[in-house]
């Protein structure tokens, strides 16, 4: 009987590069973007960094003097329900062991960022036309948003059997 075990050093190493990609860049960007909301024009207008603190959730939610705790709270249980899907993963699923390894790692650099400063999450890559702006996020929110894209995203038609594996179909015309 074949092993239903995921593949760990793909897991762990992705969610390892994310959680220190998105670290430096957090340290670097509160280094060196001081004061906060002061953009700094890197293409343009379309592209600036931006130092922000957000106390709250993605797009700014917040819940008042206590949204620390709670989404300190909601992301453990989140990590929880990621790492059961995790050890359900089939061996061999490599877009689902990255994809989780992907969303893991950006809740963990934000929950880092979370425990070490009651100012929130350091928030710095701005993107957007002259006034119409995408929230600012960082380098989590990218992994986050890369594994939702991984696990809803449209299929190529050549995709059969299993869905993560391309198998060419011969076309006759």
């Amino acid at each position: 009987m074949e092993s239903a075990k995921p593949n760990p050093p793909l897991f762990w190493g992705t969610l390892a590069l994310v959680v220190a990609v998105d670290l430096v860049t957090k340290l670097i960007a509160a280094a060196t973007l001081s004061p906060q909301h002061v953009p700094h024009e890197i293409i343009g207008d379309h592209l600036r960094l931006t130092l922000v603190y957000n106390p709250g959730a993605a797009f700014g939610l917040n819940l008042g003097i206590y949204s620390r705790w709670i989404f300190m709270a909601l992301t453990a249980g989140a990590l929880i329900i990621l790492g059961r899907l995790y050890k359900a993963t089939r061996q061999g699923d490599f877009l689902r062991t990255v994809a989780l390894g992907l969303v893991c790692g950006g809740a963990v650099g934000n929950l880092i960022d979370r425990l070490r400063s009651s100012a929130g999450v350091v928030d710095f890559i701005d993107v957007g036309i002259r006034d119409l702006r995408w929230p600012t996020f960082n380098v989590a929110d990218m992994a986050v948003s890369v594994y939702c894209g991984a696990r809803r995203g449209p299929r190529p038609r050549s995709w059969q059997a299993h869905p993560y594996r391309i198998i060419r179909r011969r076309v006759s015309l």
